[in-house]
């Protein structure tokens, strides 16, 4: 069953785009990356700062693992998912080896620094805290580190629905990914270059 990753910077509009993309599918599940973060009850180590310690990126790589693994057994037991995380730099490509399932797409949300700035302000929880990268510098690392594989979408001036519709038109023209992924290795581990590539 198909598999849709959705992706992007804090605040970007995940969880809001993935939820109702999910809800247009036929017998789906929106899956949330960052649950399998926050069932650890204790020595949970946050990724915040912008060079955060080992312990941090070793729990953030088990969580990709752990949401790449559920996606496979929803979709294996018929279901179409969505899974949205913040996956940034080569992270992203280990995620697409991690998850067996196709056919696989990519979305990735990339509205404007400015305007994730304003909706994080507007919501009801704050994503970029004192002592974390700001939206610009965040944005800015995103683009720079991330692979341009599936379908990135400017959403500053859209609605939810808007980009629904849009996401819906145009993803299996242009988000697929490749059919056959070699044996994902790096997504189970934290390399020196996946330190230096995530900055959240």
């Amino acid at each position: 069953m198909t598999v849709i990753v959705v992706t992007g910077i804090q605040a970007a509009g995940k969880s809001t785009i993935a939820q109702a993309l999910a809800e247009r599918l036929d017998r789906s599940v929106h899956l949330r990356g960052d649950v399998f973060r926050r069932m650890i009850a204790s020595g949970r180590a946050e990724m915040g700062p912008a060079d955060p310690p080992a312990g941090a990126l070793a729990q953030l790589l088990l969580r990709y693992r752990l949401a790449a693994m559920a996606a496979d057994v929803y979709a294996g037991a018929g279901f179409a998912v969505v899974l949205q995380d913040i996956i940034i730099g080569s992270h992203l490509a280990d995620m697409v080896a991690a998850i067996r399932s196709r056919p696989l797409y990519v979305v990735v949300l990339a509205p404007r620094a400015d305007v994730v700035q304003t909706r994080d302000l507007a919501r009801g929880k704050t994503a970029y805290k004192p002592g974390d990268q700001n939206p610009a510098e965040l944005d800015a690392a995103f683009r720079r580190q991330t692979p341009r594989i599936g379908l990135w979408l400017d959403t500053s001036a859209q609605t939810v629905a808007e980009t629904v519709e849009e996401i819906l038109g145009r993803f299996q023209a242009e988000a697929e990914v490749a059919t056959a992924p070699p044996t994902p290795t790096a997504v189970y581990t934290v390399t020196s270059e996946q330190r230096r590539q995530y900055r959240p």
